[in-house]
């Protein structure tokens, strides 16, 4: 197995809630060395999930590895949640509530007309609880130290935003969007052109340009499948 993991592969896998897409590659990482004997190898990820978020991450091996930012340039899609009326420092569950905003007004056709509003063409601010750089650091470096920092909006495309299940305070959503968009910041984004505030609750990456989330395998999968190859070697 070492001769095609070292030439190159990549695979779909479901990052599980809580974990870091760090914590995906260490763990695959460790797997290749200690059960497959393979102590040196590269290997990364195209496109960060956040802790709180699941679903698909690609991940590639050897010289594959050079085709992260080709994979991290697709298109993706989500699906997920927004929680209505409130807002948090992360604008997801990362942190806890801090502001609460009123939801009287909140209709059906409001939301609608935000989404349309947020479509297309966007220059989005990114969350300052993020690993955009600025100044050679990552954002979340000075939010964490509680400093100040000039945020400045990138240009993104939100190509699909539905709305579907209403339950207030819960509204559930899909969007399909370009590389460098930050949901939880749509999150924040939506909440305002509501004249209210939402943070994001729930998030699952369901594609990736031609790759789908229902192709992925779990780690536990993954290491199945290894396992499997190295016995028929």
């Amino acid at each position: 197995m070492e001769e095609p993991l070292q030439q190159g592969q990549f695979f779909l896998i479901d990052k599980p809630y809580g974990w870091t897409s760090f914590d995906v590659v260490s763990k695959m990482k460790g797997f290749i060395k200690h059960q497959m004997g393979i102590p040196k190898i590269k290997i990364g990820h195209a496109g960060t999930l956040d802790p709180l978020a699941t679903g698909l991450l690609i991940v590639c091996t050897g010289k594959q590895t050079r085709q992260i930012e080709q994979f991290q340039a697709l298109e993706k899609e989500y699906t997920g949640t927004f929680y209505l009326g409130m807002t948090t420092p992360s604008y997801d569950l990362e942190k806890e509530p801090d502001t609460i905003f009123p939801t009287d007004h909140l209709s059906r056709e409001l939301m609608e007309e935000a989404a349309l509003k947020l479509s297309g063409d966007q220059m989005q601010l990114p969350p300052v609880f993020s690993a955009v750089k600025v100044g050679g650091k990552r954002l979340y470096e000075y939010a964490r130290k509680q400093k100040d920092v000039t945020l400045t909006p990138r240009p993104v495309k939100i190509s699909v935003f539905e709305l579907g299940r209403l339950e207030m305070p819960e509204l559930d959503f899909r969007v399909i969007c370009s590389k460098g968009t930050y949901i939880r910041a749509l999150a924040r984004d939506f909440g305002q052109a509501c004249g209210s505030g939402a943070y994001l609750l729930k998030l699952c990456r369901t594609r990736i340009g031609p790759y789908s989330l229902n192709e992925a395998l779990s780690i536990a999968q993954w290491s199945a499948l290894m396992e499997g190859k190295m016995q028929n070697l």
